[in-house]
């Protein structure tokens, strides 16, 4: 007897496209994908949480600068990247694409699945802003470093200076 997930997919080879077969509730989709699916599943286990380039970049300007850090803040909502006790701050290192920078160019939405994604990037950005509020509201001062600003080290570096000597 085949699986369940066997009998849900029919594997089409040429393409890695994969029809689900209309089975009570659920609905029948097309998903095409270049990649086998061993290799998206690997291709999905590299992608990390924590310690991720921007992060460790945005670290070693910090570290630069003079400042001492904690890192990934348990006990702060949302889990802040960084935490500086001494000046009350945090500070996210966000994705442009994962938490819809403004205005960025790697900003965009799919454009297959829309929906799907439309949903989940709103439920980040909504869960963004309560974070940030929550935080604020503890008397603590939040700094939002974007993938994108990494460009120019200089300026980053003299905002996140700005920024966290502020509240002193």
């Amino acid at each position: 007897m085949a699986s369940f997930r066997s009998r849900l997919l029919i594997r089409h080879t040429t393409t890695h496209c994969f029809r689900r077969k209309s089975q009570g509730d659920l609905p029948n989709a097309v998903m095409t994908d270049t990649l086998t699916p061993k290799k998206r599943s690997w291709t999905m286990s590299r992608i990390r949480s924590k310690n991720t380039k921007p992060e460790v970049l945005v670290r070693s300007i910090l570290h630069r600068l003079g400042f001492r850090f904690r890192l990934n803040g348990k006990g702060f909502p949302g889990n802040p990247d960084i935490v500086l006790r001494k000046y009350k701050t945090v500070i996210f290192v966000n994705g442009c694409f994962w938490h819809r920078h403004e205005n960025c160019r790697k900003s965009t939405l799919p454009k297959t699945n829309t929906e799907f994604w439309q949903n989940k990037l709103d439920r980040n950005v909504s869960r963004d802003k309560l974070n940030l509020v929550n935080i604020a509201a503890s008397g603590w001062n939040a700094v939002v470093v974007w993938e994108c600003e990494l460009k120019d080290k200089e300026k980053l570096a003299e905002r996140l200076k700005l920024e966290i000597k502020h509240e002193c």
